[in-house]
C-alpha cells in the first residue's frame, strides 16, 4: 500500500507560477505511474497530466488544456512527483489531487488508479 500526500497548492495571480509536490510513503515509486487529476467546485474530477517509468524510460501524458503550460517530473530518489504549473488561468482553480497505481504506461482515467491523495487548494484569480 501506498500512501500520497499532496503540498504546494496557494492563491495567486493569473500568469503566475507554482510547484505542486506528490509524496509517497509505504513502497518506492518506482514501479507506480503517477497522475494528477483536479476538480473545481461543481465539476467532475478531470485528468491532469501523468508520468511512467519503465526501464529506465519516463512517459509523460498531458491534458489538452494544460499541454505546453505544466510540466510532470518525478524524482524517485525522494519518492516524489511533481507538477510544474506556468502561466495559470482563473480555469485552473481546482483541488487538485495525485493518484497512483502500479503500471509502466501513463494512465488518464481516474479508475484506473489505486491510490489517492487528499489534495491540494490552488486558486488563481483574474
Amino acid at each position: 500500500q501506498v500512501q500520497l500526500v499532496e503540498s504546494g497548492g496557494g492563491l495567486l495571480q493569473a500568469g503566475g507560477s507554482l510547484r505542486l509536490s506528490c509524496v509517497a510513503s509505504g513502497r518506492t515509486i518506482n514501479s507506480y505511474t503517477v497522475g494528477w487529476f483536479r476538480q473545481a467546485p461543481g465539476k467532475e474530477r478531470e485528468f491532469v497530466a501523468a508520468i511512467s517509468f519503465s526501464w529506465n524510460v519516463i512517459s509523460t501524458y498531458y491534458a489538452d488544456s494544460v499541454k505546453g503550460r505544466f510540466t510532470i517530473s518525478r524524482a524517485n530518489a525522494k519518492n516524489t512527483v511533481y507538477l510544474q504549473m506556468n502561466s495559470l488561468k482563473p480555469e485552473d482553480t481546482a483541488v487538485y489531487y495525485c493518484a497512483a497505481v502500479i503500471a509502466t504506461t501513463t494512465k488518464k482515467f481516474e479508475q484506473e488508479y489505486d491510490y489517492w491523495g487528499q489534495g491540494t487548494q490552488v486558486t488563481v484569480s483574474s
